[in-house]
């Protein structure tokens, strides 16, 4: 790697230097983002949307909590690693091996869970893909966290919103076709005796070919700035003080996990359409487009109206789509309609996923960004794991208009606390 100070003699020199690299390669470094996105999220779509997995768990064990505990342990993986993740980070000049890495390590366990449907069956096969399904809770949340750090780095606050609107919408436009010619196909034919599986390793080469684009073409500078190495109980017991440093912050960590807590319903979006219509490939195929398609049509949407107005307003306004798709979907009994109320849980989810992390980098220090991320993804990754288990048994004793119901209080909780409660950073930031 260059040295990009050996000129610098002071720390606003070194500023200076850094900018100067962001954006000398921004170009290469937003292409390389965004075939990562177009390719990799596009496989990760397959695997994390609330059809295939969800599905694929009923039809292994045919029970509601069975699907609920494989969810939720996917999202205890994701819970209890990313504090680690950014203990792991924050010191080091360059994370894009440390993201290499642990990005590797979640494909595995996508190949994993199209193996075990060859390989395994009964009881063994549903215990090996909730196995299989922790573990890549667990890469994920390293990675989740190493990765936006390093898209931190390397593209500015004012360009992040279109390029995950651009990546977001093409690999999502893959995906939502995928996702219909998988349902309809690959699993509606039982391709090669195991339709999930050749859509979980359609997922696992689409993912391994955008994690080489990125390791390809990124080029990563040293931040002008480093935290020193500490001790991940250290950097524990500073988490109150995080918290205390910035009221705005604060507020949006419990508006954030209300917000989660309404996903406690996504699992059975699916199981509950299925049962209502038809529980088919096409159906599974039809309802996944539906809300992939969502993702394309709406992102680049988000993205502008993030970099316009502030991640806060993206954020708003995904809260009150997801609202209404489910009481959409809590109201109707036909195939066109659950296509739309799909498509609105689509858009809800883009602009949510969009909208959550990339706030978080606009709250506090820089220095301190890679923790504010870790901390903000495992409180929310906490209250997931807990949402899915706690749905299944709602579902299993009182219905899923009951889970829904649920869900739709905690949503409207997250947007009255969002709008009374917590003030757009970058407004605050351009006052200051």
């Amino acid at each position: 790697m260059d040295d990009i100070y050996a000129d610098a003699e002071s720390a606003e020199e070194r500023e200076l230097a850094y900018e100067g690299f962001v954006w000398r390669n921004l170009r290469r470094n937003y292409t390389g983002h965004f075939t990562h996105g177009t390719l990799g999220l596009t496989g990760f779509r397959l695997v994390n949307a609330p059809t295939f997995v969800p599905a694929y768990l009923h039809m292994l064990s045919g029970s509601d909590v069975m699907t609920g505990l494989g969810l939720a342990l996917q999202q205890l993986g994701s819970t209890i690693s990313p504090i680690a993740g950014a203990t792991a980070i924050e010191h080091r000049k360059y994370v894009l091996p440390v993201t290499m890495v642990l990005g590797t390590m979640m494909r595995v366990q996508i190949l994993g869970l199209a193996l075990a449907g060859w390989f395994l069956h009964g009881q063994s096969l549903l215990i090996a893909s909730i196995v299989f399904l922790f573990l890549l809770g667990l890469f994920s949340g390293w990675q989740g966290v190493a990765f936006q750090y390093l898209l931190a780095k390397v593209i500015p606050i004012s360009r992040r919103g279109r390029l995950q609107g651009w990546r977001n919408m093409a690999g999502g436009l893959i995906a939502a076709l995928l996702s219909y010619f998988a349902g309809r196909y690959f699993i509606g034919q039982n391709i090669w005796g195991n339709g999930y599986g050749v859509t979980f390793l359609t997922a696992f080469v689409l993912t391994s070919l955008g994690l080489t684009a990125i390791g390809v073409l990124l080029r990563e500078p040293e931040l002008p700035t480093l935290r020193p190495r500490m001790r991940m109980l250290e950097r524990l017991r500073e988490f109150p003080a995080l918290l205390r440093a910035d009221k705005d912050f604060r507020e949006f960590m419990i508006a954030r996990t209300f917000a989660i807590s309404g996903r406690m319903a996504s699992p059975f979006y699916i199981i509950y359409a299925a049962h209502t219509v038809s529980m088919s490939g096409q159906t599974i195929g039809l309802l996944s487009f539906a809300y992939l398609i969502a993702d394309t049509m709406t992102n680049l949407a988000w993205g502008y109206l993030a970099d316009r107005s502030g991640f806060r307003s993206s954020f708003v306004g995904a809260l009150a789509v997801w609202i209404a798709a489910v009481a959409l979907l809590m109201s109707v009994h036909t195939l066109p309609l659950f296509f739309f109320a799909f498509f609105g849980l689509g858009a809800a989810n883009s602009g949510y996923q969009m909208s959550a992390q990339n706030i978080v980098f606009e709250f506090g220090h820089r220095d301190d960004m890679a923790m504010r991320l870790a901390l903000s993804n495992s409180a929310e990754s906490g209250m997931a794991a807990l949402g899915p288990l706690v749905g299944g048994l709602i579902a299993a004793a009182f219905g899923y208009e009951a889970v829904f119901g649920t869900a739709m209080v905690f949503l409207v909780l997250a947007l009255i606390l969002m709008l009374t409660r917590v003030e757009e950073p970058r407004k605050r930031k351009a006052a200051g």
